[in-house]
């Protein structure tokens, strides 16, 4: 079967407002003062523990691991209680995926996020059943840019690596495809901190209405 593999973050969903509301729901907690929007979403897209070190430098200076960890735990309760207050689909998304299943693609979800953040969090979007597997850093225990998590989120979803696409927006994705031997295209409305456009993946695209053009692209 033909798949696509998309990563979550940035690519599938805008989650970057949920995700610093909750740092700053953290920060205040702790007596610190909150962060502007646009300076902290360039702290996402790294995982929850690097984001964390960014917001806390970014306030406090040189944080110990030791407190960014004493944290973690607490960050995730408050964000799960949080997940899709704010957070949405990228624009053009839902109808870009209604067209490639029509052409028979099969979806998938591989992310550095928690398996169970990103089903509650395609749950409440009411997007999880459009993917056949959904895979964080905690299903295989193995996290981007290693590229077995991709090739066994591939297998989950019952597809051959020689019919797959990546879907990404970052260098750990570019990466994790590179290294599996799969093409890659890129959104270049995520969270990274390098333009998309020079990191070399095989296709760039700026809206979900372009997604189509280009995988078959790949394709041919």
């Amino acid at each position: 079967m033909k798949s696509l593999i998309f990563d979550l973050d940035g690519t599938l969903v805008e989650t970057a407002p949920d995700l610093i509301a909750t740092l700053n729901l953290l920060l205040t907690r702790e007596g610190y003062p909150a962060l502007d929007y646009h300076e902290a979403r360039l702290m996402v897209g790294a995982g929850v523990q690097t984001m964390l070190q960014r917001g806390l430098s970014a306030v406090d200076g040189r944080v110990p691991q030791q407190r960014i960890d004493s944290l973690y735990e607490d960050y995730l309760v408050l964000y799960a209680e949080h997940i899709a207050d704010l957070s949405r689909p990228f624009p053009g998304l839902e109808d870009a995926l209604d067209a490639l299943a029509a052409e028979g693609w099969r979806m998938a979800v591989c992310t550095n996020k928690l398996e169970w953040l990103s089903l509650r969090l395609l749950e409440a979007l009411k997007l999880k059943d459009r993917f056949v597997a959904i895979c964080g850093q905690d299903t295989f225990g193995i996290a981007k840019p290693n590229p077995e998590i991709l090739l066994r989120t591939i297998a989950a979803a019952g597809g051959d690596t020689a019919q797959a696409i990546m879907i990404g927006d970052s260098i750990t994705d570019i990466a994790t495809a590179r290294a599996a031997h799969i093409p890659v295209i890129a959104v270049d409305f995520g969270y990274t901190d390098i333009p998309v456009t020079e990191l070399g993946p095989d296709r760039v695209i700026s809206h979900y209405d372009g997604l189509g053009a280009a995988v078959n692209a790949l394709r041919r």
